[in-house]
């Protein structure tokens, strides 16, 4: 199941990144994160670039309301999927995650 967390800023949640991939795509679950396969390196920051733009391009958000906060370095990663508007409420929490749960269920 996957791991989404409410925080003031947006959602948090987990993903899976896999470099040097034939093309882009969303594979489902990896534990309890979203793997996503990139046809990116992973060198010079190549991949998380990459896995940024396409994850924003799915969940139809600019590429600036996504941010990697942790493992930079590694293929595990903690994404924030930002508000479009401060202060929050709870029906924007509710959106961003059923934009999530979508991205998941589309990919069967």
């Amino acid at each position: 199941m996957l791991s989404i967390r409410e925080n003031p800023q947006g959602i948090l949640f987990k993903v899976y990144v896999q470099p040097r991939s034939s093309k882009n795509m969303i594979v489902g679950l990896h534990a309890d994160s979203i793997k996503i396969k990139v046809t990116a390196a992973p060198v010079d920051g190549a991949a998380n670039k990459s896995c940024l733009k396409f994850l924003a391009k799915c969940l139809s958000v600019a590429p600036s309301a996504l941010e990697i906060v942790s493992g930079h370095h590694g293929r595990m990663k903690t994404l924030l999927l930002k508000f479009q508007k401060t202060p929050p409420s709870a029906a924007d929490y509710a959106h961003l995650k059923k934009r999530i749960d979508r991205l998941i269920n589309s990919t069967g």
